[in-house]
């Protein structure tokens, strides 16, 4: 057990955690955007609001997103770790910098970092802190009718404070009567600062997943001739172009058709 703890208290082992912690925050992100782009439906949120119900109510999902969070506390804590570590061993810079490959993101990623810090605490606030604890998140009742699938939606008020959801047939209609996050996704959108913090933090994601995914291959020691063009090849493509361009083009579209 000695031997295990030291090895991760190590330099190394601290990397080990960031890589460990990094990749599985970039699969959280593909199912992220994949649910988020259901704001792209015209459907006055009612894809999204079941979605966002689904999230928070079935358990298995419930235990992985309290490893996700456990997961962002570890890597924003051994990256702080890191970045000190290594400005101890060399606290003094070199009179003369050789020049080398290394990218600004690469060299940046502290900075970068901070920025999707308090763009974390500030998104989740907004949306999963109202949504989970407070009563500024309103309820919405979609009506569906199930012979020829027209759906209405109206404001819906609970009449007990310990309601959450419900789903029921009643003469041929499905009605469903979930949180409207929807609502709130399109009160904060409305905000021109906050639709430009979140387009400034979407290109910080962008570069330091583009330097931290294929950081974390290589720090696993996942390194081949064959292989690596494909990982360089996802982690540009994916990670660092499709993924933080679907995120904020939700903020803008928004902003400019539905404000």
């Amino acid at each position: 057990m000695s031997e295990f703890k030291q090895t991760f208290n190590s330099s190394l082992g601290k990397k080990l955690i960031m890589a460990l912690t990094g990749l599985f925050l970039c699969t959280f992100l593909i199912v992220h955007l994949g649910g988020n782009l259901l704001l792209f439906k015209h459907d006055d949120g009612y894809a999204f609001n079941v979605y966002a119900n689904f999230l928070t109510h079935f358990p298995p999902i419930e235990v992985i997103a309290y490893i996700l969070y456990l997961c962002i506390i570890v890597h924003a804590i051994y990256a702080l770790v890191l970045t000190i570590a290594n400005r101890k061993a060399r606290p003094v810079g070199y009179a003369v910098t050789a020049s080398d490959n290394a990218s600004w993101q690469s060299k940046n990623m502290g900075l970068l970092g901070s920025i999707l810090l308090l763009f974390i605490v500030i998104h989740m606030s907004d949306f999963w802190y109202r949504y989970k604890y407070t009563d500024s998140v309103h309820f919405k009742e979609y009506r569906t009718d199930l012979s020829s699938g027209e759906r209405q939606s109206i404001e819906f008020a609970p009449a007990s404070a310990d309601f959450e959801n419900s789903v029921q047939t009643v003469n041929n209609f499905e009605i469903v009567r979930v949180k409207d996050l929807h609502d709130r996704v399109q009160t904060s959108f409305k905000q021109w600062w906050y639709v430009l913090f979140y387009v400034i933090a979407m290109v910080a994601v962008s570069f330091h997943l583009k330097h931290g995914f294929q950081s974390a291959f290589r720090t696993l020691g996942w390194v081949h001739r064959k292989y690596t063009p494909i990982v360089e090849f996802i982690g540009t493509w994916l990670f660092a172009v499709i993924i933080p361009l679907g995120f904020a083009a939700m903020p803008v579209v928004y902003y400019f058709t539905r404000s």
